[in-house]
């Protein structure tokens, strides 16, 4: 925002509005003394809360003259700038910090830092309380715009997370080989994108919803960082570093996270064999219902717990995985397996049309099929390879569940 030099300049001539925030930077010896740190965590989330914007420090907000920061000085307060963003606000809010120059009032370039403020992705609290922006001023909310404002961003749960708008993109974010398929023949791109919900109008913007960067993104980490899967192998049964034999980082769209995490247990999972009277493989879980745990993981998660990712692990007994979020709506540990709930239908609407690529077993051919067949289906397959049914447990804000493998016959032989 504001990135031309002279919109810049004749903004800051023209004084602070809803979009623009200008504050003198003072020092106590090495320590910034002004602005506060609480202060100015209550002015970015107020914008954050509004539309977002821009505050300039290192310029007078009365006199509007460029001050500047000494160039000795602005790593101790881009280091409070980003304390502010991440301590004093929540959630942490992810605002750019840039260094750049601006003449002042002699010509004289002086060094500035300019946060630029995204629209949040969520309703912030500063350590004022809940803030949004009407003009130059910030203004506490009232109880009945803050649960406007809760609803709208869907922190009350009444609009779905993967339908909102990501601060930040473009339709350059999205992989148009990745969507082409969904796309209708000479409808123009943008209108297409629209009409999908993979793009959404913001301000005359258009950018990616969560949905559909997470689906077709070119590189959905940028913007939304812990929306991936984090496989990791241990050798016994505890988890601990010592002890680590494989791990991977599961990124980029959602498919490639699946096949990523898929394919790191078909890699690691021990497969045994016996004769009876011929040779028959007798691997350590069952790769049709490994694929769908990973599949709703992936589709069910709650993508707005955004300091969680969904973590794999493999014990030499058992597989676990750990899912950000508690059960949807009405469902129970109890009801699991039979009633159905969807936390993201943007997510599934896609996945559901996507062709399972390298599923070599010919026993799907989308990344999402019927619905509500995942859960029993994982507690059949994996309980006739195992004898022992699967867990599902609620652990606070996470869903685990537990997948126990074949325990190795006495007359194995290793896999050749």
């Amino acid at each position: 925002m504001f990135d031309a030099l002279d919109e810049l300049l004749g903004k800051i001539r023209l004084g602070e509005d809803v979009l623009l925030e200008l504050k003198s930077v003072r020092f106590r010896g090495a320590r910034v003394s002004g602005p506060q740190r609480d202060d100015l965590a209550d002015e970015i989330a107020a914008m954050a809360n509004t539309v977002g914007g821009v505050v300039i420090l290192g310029v007078g907000d009365h006199t509007r003259e460029i001050e500047g920061i000494p160039v000795d000085r602005l790593d101790v307060v881009e280091a409070l700038v980003r304390e502010v963003l991440n301590d004093s606000i929540d959630p942490p809010l992810p605002a750019l910090i840039l260094r750049i120059e601006l003449p002042d009032v002699t010509g004289q370039s002086q060094p500035v830092l300019k946060i630029e403020v995204p629209r949040g992705l969520f309703v912030h609290k500063s350590p004022g309380g809940y803030f949004n922006r009407i003009g130059s001023s910030k203004r506490e909310l009232t109880t009945e715009h803050l649960l406007r404002l809760g609803q709208q961003r869907s922190q009350a749960r009444i609009i779905r997370f993967d339908e909102q708008s990501v601060p930040g993109t473009t339709i350059d974010n999205i992989d148009l080989e990745r969507v082409r398929p969904f796309l209708a023949p000479a409808e123009p791109v943008e209108l297409a994108l629209s009409k999908l919900l993979v793009v959404r109008e913001e301000s005359g913007a258009l950018l990616c919803s969560v949905g559909g960067l997470l689906v077709f993104g070119k590189k959905p980490q940028e913007h939304l960082p812990n929306a991936r899967i984090e496989a990791v192998q241990y050798r016994g049964l505890q988890a601990d570093a010592n002890y680590q034999l494989d791990a991977r980082t599961c990124d980029g769209p959602l498919a490639d996270q699946i096949d990523s995490a898929f394919t790191f247990v078909l890699k690691n999972m021990r497969v045994a064999a016996q004769k009876s009277p011929s040779r028959e493989d007798l691997p350590q879980f069952d790769a049709r219902a490994i694929f769908e745990a990973i599949v709703n993981a992936a589709i069910h998660r709650d993508y707005s717990i955004h300091s969680s990712k969904i973590r794999l692990f493999m014990f030499a007994d058992r597989l676990e995985i750990y899912s950000p979020g508690a059960l949807p709506n009405s469902v129970t540990l109890e009801t699991l397996a039979t009633r159905q709930a969807t936390r993201n239908e943007l997510i599934v609407r896609f996945l559901s049309k996507t062709p399972v690529r390298g599923f070599t077993e010919g026993l799907r051919t989308r990344y999402v099929e019927a619905r509500g067949e995942g859960v029993p289906l994982i507690i059949d397959r994996s309980r006739s390879v195992s004898g022992i049914e699967p867990v599902y447990e609620v652990l606070g804000e996470e869903l685990r569940l537990t997948i126990f493998g074949r325990p190795s016959p006495a007359q194995d032989e290793p896999a050749s």
